[in-house]
């Protein structure tokens, strides 16, 4: 079995599996509201390439309009199960849009494409009504791919995702604190011990921070992949785990 993975930086990915390239929350600016990129160059255009984009839940740094612009027209998007409510400009991007919830299965090509269940807040803004679920998605081809998106530990988590080869997991964040609903480095590897993989991404840190903040817990920026690989080999040695650098690709382990 065949994977290959690319990291663009925070939780924009490219899955590559069985001919099909699959991109996650694509994120392309180097400025977005009070964020900016720190680390990495942006994505080169051949990152929004893809014959299927994922969009895990509807908060700016993950569901982006303008980064969602650059993908060829008509380009299969997968989003939330109302999204599109919640974000009137996704139906003016000229892309074809499926609204998913957990359990549900889109196929691409000699892809399929399962949602699953995230912990996390969802909501367009930080304040307002939920009107759609934040989600993982688990990529089935010669390998089964997870993007966790953004999430926390939950107790149904490795029922919920089920068996997968590779596991791409959030660690750290944005800012120099995690809310509600997120996985630092120790959390991340206790997910492996649950979910089991044969190899492991940590995406989400160490790209983009508060404007002004550059002083404030740095190392909250810098150190959560190099923690998260410290951490799994203590609580899962089994996993191969790829601390990538933005843009880098990796072939990862998947054959039991």
């Amino acid at each position: 079995m065949t994977v290959e993975v690319t990291w663009w930086g925070h939780a924009t990915c490219t899955i590559e599996d069985s001919g099909v390239r699959v991109l996650t929350d694509p994120l392309f600016v180097r400025r977005l509201a009070h964020l900016r990129r720190r680390q990495g160059a942006l994505p080169p255009r051949r990152a929004a390439d893809a014959q299927v984009v994922l969009v895990s839940h509807l908060h700016l740094d993950h569901l982006h309009l303008s980064s969602l612009a650059r993908l060829a027209p008509g380009t299969r998007l997968v989003v939330p199960r109302g999204a599109t409510g919640a974000v009137p400009g996704l139906r003016r991007l000229g892309l074809s849009l499926t609204e998913v919830a957990p359990g549900d299965e889109v196929r691409v090509a000699d892809l399929r494409v399962r949602a699953v269940p995230a912990h996390h807040d969802g909501r367009r803004l930080p304040v307002g009504p939920q009107r759609a679920p934040a989600l993982g998605y688990v990529v089935i081809g010669e390998a089964r791919t997870y993007f966790a998106g953004d999430t926390g530990l939950f107790d149904t988590m490795a029922e919920a995702v089920g068996p997968v080869d590779v596991a791409l997991l959030p660690v750290g964040g944005w800012g120099p604190f995690l809310g509600h609903g997120h996985l630092d480095a120790q959390r991340a590897a206790r997910a492996l011990t649950l979910l089991r993989p044969r190899s492991a991404v940590p995406v989400h840190y160490g790209t983009y921070w508060p404007v002004g903040m550059d002083g404030v817990r740095p190392h909250e920026f810098h150190t959560p992949g190099d923690e998260f690989v410290r951490q799994a080999a203590l609580l899962a040695p089994e996993v191969s785990v790829h601390r990538l650098t933005h843009g880098e690709q990796v072939r990862p382990e998947v054959a039991r």
